[in-house]
Protein backbone atom coordinates (compact mmCIF):
# COMPACT_ATOMS: atom_id res chain seq x y z
CA UNK A 1 0.00 0.00 0.00
CA UNK A 2 2.92 2.36 0.67
CA UNK A 3 4.33 2.43 -2.86
CA UNK A 4 0.91 3.04 -4.41
CA UNK A 5 0.14 5.83 -1.95
CA UNK A 6 3.50 7.54 -2.44
CA UNK A 7 3.45 7.36 -6.26
CA UNK A 8 -0.21 8.31 -6.71
CA UNK A 9 0.48 12.03 -7.19
CA UNK A 10 3.31 11.29 -9.65
CA UNK A 11 1.09 9.01 -11.76
CA UNK A 12 -1.82 11.45 -11.62
CA UNK A 13 0.48 14.29 -12.72
CA UNK A 14 1.76 12.20 -15.62
CA UNK A 15 -1.72 11.42 -16.87
CA UNK A 16 -2.78 15.05 -16.47
CA UNK A 17 0.27 16.23 -18.43
CA UNK A 18 -0.40 13.78 -21.26
CA UNK A 19 -4.04 14.84 -21.43
CA UNK A 20 -3.17 18.55 -21.53
CA UNK A 21 -0.47 18.06 -24.17
CA UNK A 22 -2.83 16.14 -26.44
CA UNK A 23 -5.87 18.39 -26.12
CA UNK A 24 -4.47 21.90 -25.75
CA UNK A 25 -1.82 24.00 -27.49
CA UNK A 26 0.98 23.63 -24.94
CA UNK A 27 4.10 25.62 -25.93
CA UNK A 28 7.39 23.86 -26.53
CA UNK A 29 9.43 24.74 -23.44
CA UNK A 30 12.78 23.75 -24.99
CA UNK A 31 12.20 26.09 -27.93
CA UNK A 32 11.24 28.96 -25.59
CA UNK A 33 14.33 28.38 -23.45
CA UNK A 34 16.63 28.29 -26.49
CA UNK A 35 15.13 31.57 -27.74
CA UNK A 36 15.62 33.20 -24.33
CA UNK A 37 19.28 32.11 -24.17
CA UNK A 38 19.89 33.39 -27.71
CA UNK A 39 18.36 36.78 -26.89
CA UNK A 40 20.38 37.03 -23.66
CA UNK A 41 23.61 36.35 -25.59
CA UNK A 42 22.75 39.06 -28.12
CA UNK A 43 22.07 41.59 -25.37
CA UNK A 44 25.31 40.67 -23.61
CA UNK A 45 27.36 41.12 -26.79
CA UNK A 46 25.68 44.45 -27.52
CA UNK A 47 26.35 45.98 -24.10
CA UNK A 48 29.70 44.34 -23.29
CA UNK A 49 32.57 46.67 -22.45
CA UNK A 50 35.20 46.82 -25.19
CA UNK A 51 38.45 44.99 -24.48
CA UNK A 52 41.61 47.00 -23.84
CA UNK A 53 44.45 46.71 -26.33
CA UNK A 54 46.93 45.25 -23.81
CA UNK A 55 44.60 42.40 -22.74
CA UNK A 56 44.92 40.42 -25.98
Amino acid sequence: MGIIKSSFSFILGGFTGVYLAQNYAVPNIKKLADTAVFMAKQIEEKYRKPKKKDED
